[in-house]
């Protein structure tokens, strides 16, 4: 190779490299880092508010606050997910800035085993968990072996458990509360055999198993009721009241705080009433 060749071909490797490292340097200045929130800011300065969710009527509510956060100048993204899992993954890791789908024992939970920072903002509405039957139409014609479906996650179980304990079809040991497990059964005069499956999967149950015990969300696309189908049910309790959730960064943030104003404002409450009084109650005044 001549040197003009050679002058030529290190004139354009210089080019190059130049031109990959401009590159680097502008996905560093422009790339988004794993731990950066889904909180977004557009051109004309107008937050983008991401919360995931699951199904009606937590994704009606957040319709019905969406455009009241438009006038605030936040663009509220509603993110439906489709299992009880993702929505606490995708907030512990700044996909999301919030979810609202939970209860606070449900939470607490999953912050104990993932060692996560997740922090209850408002609770919005207590749903009357019961228990109901496609084949029987009371808890004493239940036959001694029956299948019991209820919620797999810990705080659920201890939820169905104690709501059947308090009607007398099983005992519990003493002071075990909401950390109910099966082991705890000291008195089960019937034999009733208990199924735990995930929360998504109690609707499909309701054909299968004996009894079930859900909460009215997926009791409702069955055209259950509390009130009127279940066979036995819970005080309303806001302990298990469902809750807008953020996280310890940004529980404080001028989004998250507009969010929770709206979530608990009159509108809400008016929906709730109106639509869903047979199976949920507001849970702020």
């Amino acid at each position: 190779m001549n040197k003009k060749a050679l002058l030529i071909l290190l004139f354009a490797m210089t080019l190059l490299l130049a031109a990959c490292g401009q590159k680097a340097d502008n996905t560093a200045a422009t790339g988004s880092k794993p731990d950066q929130a889904a909180t977004e800011t557009g051109t004309n300065g107008e937050q983008t508010l991401k919360v995931a969710t699951l199904i009606p009527p937590m994704t009606d509510i957040l319709d019905i606050v969406k455009p009241l956060l438009q006038k605030d100048g936040i663009n509220l993204e509603v993110v439906v997910l489709s299992d009880n899992v993702q929505p606490n993954d995708a907030l512990a890791n700044k996909e999301v800035d919030a979810n609202f789908f939970q209860h606070v024992p449900y939470m607490t939970q999953y912050n104990e085993s993932k060692g996560s920072n997740l922090v209850a903002i408002q609770p919005i509405y207590d749903a009357i968990y019961g228990a109901y039957s496609k084949k029987y139409k009371s808890i004493e014609e239940l036959p001694e072996g029956a299948v019991i479906a209820i919620a797999n996650d810990p705080s659920n179980i201890g939820r169905s458990l104690q709501m059947l304990a308090a009607a007398g079809m099983i005992t519990l040991k003493d002071g075990v509360g909401m950390n109910a497990t099966q082991a705890d059964i000291t008195d089960n005069p019937k034999k009733f055999a208990f199924k735990e499956v995930d929360l998504l999967m109690l609707a499909r149950m309701y054909d299968e198993a004996d009894l079930v015990a859900m909460t009215p969300a997926y009791a409702k696309p069955l055209n259950l009721t509390p009130v009127k189908d279940a066979l036995v049910t819970e005080k309303a309790d806001s302990t298990f009241a469902i809750t807008l959730v953020a996280r310890e960064d940004n529980k404080d943030s001028a989004p998250i705080q507009k969010l929770k104003e709206h979530m608990a404002g009159p509108e809400v409450k008016k929906f709730l009433e109106d639509n869903y009084s047979d199976i949920a109650v507001p849970a702020f005044k």
